[in-house]
């Protein structure tokens, strides 16, 4: 039975990770309904703004089902940008309101690199893969703790930017813009979706 990898849709960058597991075909849908998040068998929670994707995991009645298919079920997970805040466990400099998915034992800072000016682009060095890869980091969050069994796979300036603890994977920069797919077929050979 072939796998399906859901993209949750509400806001953001979804579209460019949509077209980067297209070319690796694999079957992808749009997630923005409960019935589409109980179809996937792994999730990648894009960038975005993250108090506003927050706010419609709840509206769209998703927050919960997600937690629980995250905690109870494992269900894999890549979170880019926005989506490592919400997968963190505690985010600093949030709104009071906004939720996160407890995921994984680290504190995300939201705009920890500064606003729109302080972007950057930068080449990095991931563990397991040959050659550097391009990172785009745009008011991306910063790695503030991380807590037992949290892999580092890759730093800038000996900061935190992509880390995976179990079946969730985080990166604080926006690897579906790199046009490079190497990430995204590193996690779906780590969660078992696709041969090495």
């Amino acid at each position: 039975m072939s796998q399906t990898v859901g993209v949750l849709a509400l806001q953001g960058a979804f579209a460019a990770h949509i077209a980067i597991l297209e070319s690796l075909g694999v079957d992808t849908i749009e997630v923005r309904s409960a019935e589409q998040l109980a179809d996937v068998d792994a999730l990648i929670l894009p960038g975005g703004e993250s108090t506003t994707v927050s706010m419609l995991l709840e509206r769209f009645g998703l927050l919960e089902q997600l937690r629980s298919r995250i905690h109870d079920e494992q269900l894999p997970v890549f979170g880019t940008c926005a989506g490592m805040i919400l997968l963190a466990e505690e985010i600093l400099d949030g709104r009071a309101d906004q939720h996160c998915l407890k995921a994984l034992p680290m504190s995300a800072r939201r705009n920890g690199y500064g606003r729109q000016l302080a972007s950057f682009e930068t080449d990095l060095d991931i563990d397991g893969l040959d050659e550097p890869f391009h990172g785009i980091f745009i008011r991306a969050p910063t790695v503030e703790r991380i807590g037992a069994g949290v892999e580092v796979l890759a730093k800038v300036d000996g900061q935190p930017v992509m880390c995976r603890h179990e079946a969730v994977t985080v990166a604080s920069f926006h690897p579906e813009l790199s046009g490079d797919a190497r990430l995204h077929k590193r996690w779906l050979v780590d969660a078992g979706l696709i041969p090495a």
